[in-house]
């Protein structure tokens, strides 16, 4: 067919355009894909050693990366309040009232138990007994001598020494220290009207350590000290755990299995919005009194659809298959009620541009 000028042109420029578009859709395919290979969260140090392992197993399996700021639950709150990660993470979960004023959702990711660890010559793990009073009047500088009657009436076979007790905390805001004041407050009357229950209180006696690691490392420094982590750390760091008596009046050990027994109590069915459940000092003789769930906060209007989908397909793929790498680090995995009640507010709370971005295409 013979063309004219004009048609010749108007040829070239349509092949022009479809040659643009060739080259230059598959790059906004690309860039929009790399928008989500690389989540970002920050806060909690409580579920770091666990999110660490998922991360490294997902992106072995997906591509995506999880870039995880370990600083605190505190910090955590402000940096997904002040919009600069995808996701915050916190041990100390809001308020119904805080999360409406923010637009943030709130659900429980992992559950762990925190425990007092000591540093103490000639002492084996768990072989010192504490009751939660007398865990009190250490932290409210009452008593100061690990040989210090209080102690011996509860380890009258224990060979205490006169070395001082120094009195490990942390620095910063931290859902670890949540956990663990709201269960000194549960057992003493004394703690909770002189300190109380928070993420940052004013700590009678102590030093301070920076996040779980920063408490870990002081007390394995320092002879006579006591501390309280987050029981992978505790691992990690091969510190000396204490046993503690429970709520029913058992001594109970630190492990996989009171921390199970202690979290078959929640009842998440009958949680408050943003499923805010305290585990701390629950029923049941072989029950781990400090223990808690962390959590994730997310904003319920999602700038980017593709972002949101690829944090929610992360956290999709540590409940469904994170259960056993939780299990070696001594978490307990969600029961699979409560990560289908979580993933039904995904559907209805989570939204970018007024559309559902769970559940994913």
């Amino acid at each position: 067919m013979k063309m004219t000028t004009g048609s010749l042109r108007l040829y070239v420029r349509r092949l022009a355009s479809i040659s643009f578009l060739m080259v230059f859709l598959p790059f906004v395919a690309g860039f929009s894909q790399c928008l989500a290979e690389t989540i970002t969260g920050a806060g909690a140090t409580f579920p770091y050693p666990i999110y660490s392992k998922w991360a490294a197993a997902y992106q072995e399996v997906s591509g995506v990366k999880l870039n995880y700021q370990s600083i605190g639950s505190g910090g955590g709150i402000q940096q997904i309040k002040a919009r600069t990660v995808d996701f915050g993470a916190s041990d100390a979960p809001l308020e119904p009232q805080e999360l409406e004023a923010a637009g943030l959702v709130q659900f429980p990711m992992v559950m762990g138990g925190i425990v007092p660890v000591v540093n103490l010559k000639g002492v084996k793990a768990n072989e010192i007994k504490l009751d939660g009073e007398t865990l009190a009047k250490i932290y409210l500088g009452e008593i100061k001598t690990w040989n210090d009657p209080r102690i011996k009436a509860l380890n009258p076979t224990v060979n205490l020494p006169s070395t001082a007790i120094t009195v490990v905390h942390r620095a910063d805001g931290s859902g670890t220290t949540w956990i663990f004041t709201h269960y000194l407050a549960a057992v003493s009357p004394e703690w909770g009207k002189a300190v109380g229950a928070d993420k940052a209180v004013n700590w009678p006696v102590g030093l301070g350590g920076k996040g779980n690691e920063g408490v870990a490392s002081y007390v394995n420094r320092v002879n006579g000290a006591i501390g309280y982590v987050e029981y992978a750390y505790a691992l990690q760091n091969r510190l000396i755990t204490v046993s503690l008596k429970n709520r029913d009046g058992h001594f109970v050990v630190a492990d996989d299995q009171t921390f199970r027994a202690a979290a078959a109590s929640a009842d998440w069915k009958h949680a408050p919005v943003g499923m805010k459940v305290v585990l701390v000092n629950g029923p049941g003789a072989g029950s781990w009194p400090i223990t808690g769930a962390t959590f994730i906060l997310m904003y319920k209007d999602q700038p980017n659809p593709v972002k949101a989908r690829s944090v929610l397909k992360f956290f999709d793929w540590c409940y469904k298959n994170g259960g056993d790498m939780a299990k070696e680090l001594i978490y307990i995995p969600m029961p699979d009620e409560a990560v289908k009640m979580v993933e039904d507010m995904w559907t209805k709370e989570i939204r970018s541009g007024g559309k559902a971005v769970w559940p994913a295409n």
